[in-house]
This record gives C-alpha cells, structure tokens and sequence, in this order.
C-alpha cells in the first residue's frame, strides 16, 4: 500500500493518537521532526500533516506507520492527499504579495509621509481587513497570520525603507516593491487612483470572488494580483452594455468591423458569427471610477486584437494597436 491508500478514517484515527498522547509524545514514539511548511486544522486543534499521515498508513490492515524518512519529500503529495481527505490544511507561511495588495499598501504608506504604518493604526487594520477581502488568494494559501495588521505593518515598512530619501537601512523587500513604489513616485495621481478603484471594487463587492471559470485574461490578472484587470474585464462584460454598443455599431455602418484590424466574424463564419464582436472599454477604470459608461468610451474589437490590448502591464488604446498593425503590414522600405 502507498500514502494514496489511507482514508479519512484511519486519519482520524491517528489524530486521535495523537490527542491521547499529546504532540511531544507523538512526535517521540513515532520520530517525526517538527511541522515545517503546513499544518492540518482539525476541530480547532492543530496537528502536524506529515507526522498524522505517516501514522494514518499504520491504521490500515496489515500496514506499519510510515516514518519521517519514508514521508522525506513527499509532504505536497500528503497535503494532496488529507484535502482530498476533507481535511483543512494550512500553510504556515502567508502567500507572496500581489500587485494589487501592494498598491493598496503603497498608497497608504504615501499618504503617511513615506513612513511604515504600525500595527495598531487604524490603517493598517482596515488595510488588513481589504487584503484578506481581496480574492487573490485561495483560502488553502493563506497561514494563519495572512494579511494580519503585523504583517501590514512589516510590508509597509519593506516599501518605505526602499524611497530613494530614506536613509536608514532598507528591510528585505521584492523587485515587484520597488517596482510599485516608484510607480507611485513617477505617476502619483494615476496609482493613488488605482487604490482608490481597487478599494471601491472590494468595498462594492465587485471583487468578492473568483470567476468560476477564468479564461485566460481572468487568470493572468488572478496570478499577478492584477484587480484593476479583473474590474476592467467584469465590466465590458456586462450584456446590456455590449448589446447597446452592437446595436450603434450595426446601425452606424451595417456591420460588426474590428476598429483594429477590420475583421468581422459575420464576413468569415456566415450565420454562425452573425452579430458577434468583443467590446473594449477604451477609459481604464481608474480614470472614470464608477461613473455610468456611455457608449462613445466603447469599441467594437475582434478578440485577437482584445486579448493583444490587454496584453501586458501598459495597456494599448485601439489606436495604437492599430498604428502597429498597420506598422507590420507596411512593405519594408
């Protein structure tokens, strides 16, 4: 038998073990190392994964405990395994933060004066309460310090130890840290309006979940902690407002032409691409806010030219998407 043939059953058995016993007893009479990485979540208690499955394997018929060698390398495949199980597990260690996340915070560092906030401020508590609300994080990613007002405090204080004017010593921040930063120092009123459209999303509920399904856009944004992407793509998305735009662009020139490339699905596909286009908000998200959108801020793109303005951190507008095309077609000189 492998790790793969114990069941819910015999799990609990050996967390039973393991209350009767006591964690150091456990760990002694079974030789297992301290929990590194995870920690399964049962009832309230806490138990260490690797340890409970290693003596799970020993509750099955005619098997022995697996020990802390036999499990060396294979603690993904446990954590697998005890979720599959119906288990919670939890990591130990709070997830990388996202773009958005450090949007958030920068923003709140620039308006302290480029000074970290302390845990006990109230904004580094409700800036706490936003990040745990953002949906960028599984619930199976996050420890059990995730996004809490000490770590607000430490990641603030990661981006302003990096502002070219201070001159203590720098704590240990990421590239994508300084990145923000000196977006917020080169660019101020566009990045504070993005905290501003990120924290309108999550306060709205507009951000509340995941997409059930993501297409790829979705999953970029997702990846990257891209929000404003997320609220961009729910937007154009909305059927009335597609509908309206098709409506004017059929009435206006009889047809559904890509403004980039001039591509219609009608032309090419016949019935089957009658009155089908992909709409394009043209003004980002962070420069209208949550006016109303009026029909003139749309276009009416194919979705190979949709996927390529989005493409990438800078956004193209469909004019200058079309000056490449139009650049790549040119004969060479």
């Amino acid at each position: 038998m492998s790790v793969s043939d114990i069941s819910r059953d015999v799990v609990l058995a050996a967390i039973s073990e393991h209350d009767d016993l006591g964690s150091d007893a456990f760990a002694e009479r079974h030789g297992f190392t301290p929990a590194r990485g995870y920690l399964l979540v049962h009832e309230g208690k806490e138990y260490d994964p690797k340890a409970v499955a290693g003596v799970a394997h020993g509750y099955l018929p005619g098997e022995a405990p697996l020990t802390d060698a036999e499990l060396s390398g294979a603690l993904d495949a446990v954590v697998t395994l005890l979720r599959d199980r119906g288990f919670e597990v939890r990591p130990l260690r709070s997830p990388t933060w996202l773009e958005a996340e450090l949007v958030l915070a920068c923003d709140v560092v620039a308006r302290n004066d480029w000074r970290l906030v302390r845990s006990h401020d109230p904004r580094a508590i409700d800036l706490s309460r936003l990040l745990q609300s953002l949906p960028l994080h599984p619930p199976e990613s996050r420890g059990p310090t995730f996004r809490n007002p000490n770590s607000v405090q430490r990641k603030t204080s990661d981006i302003a130890t990096q502002h070219p004017d201070y001159t203590g010593k720098p704590t240990r921040g990421g590239k994508l840290d300084r990145e923000i930063l000196h977006a917020f120092l080169e660019r101020p009123a566009e990045m504070h309006a993005q905290a501003d459209a990120i924290r309108a999303g999550i306060t709205t509920g507009t951000l509340s979940a995941l997409p059930l399904a993501a297409d790829p856009d979705e999953e970029e944004a997702i990846s990257e902690g891209r929000a404003l992407l997320l609220l961009h793509l729910r937007r154009e998305r909305n059927p009335r407002l597609r509908a309206k735009k098709l409506d004017a662009a059929l009435a206006a020139h009889g047809c559904l032409e890509c403004e980039v490339c001039g591509f219609d699905f009608e032309r090419t596909y016949g019935e089957r691409g009658t009155r089908y286009a992909e709409v394009h908000h043209v003004v980002p998200l962070h420069v209208t806010g949550a006016t109303t959108t009026r029909l003139q801020d749309l276009a009416v793109l194919c979705a190979n030219c949709h996927r390529m303005i989005h493409r990438g951190r800078q956004w193209l507008t469909p004019a200058e998407l079309r000056e490449l095309v139009e650049h790549r077609k040119a004969p060479p000189a």
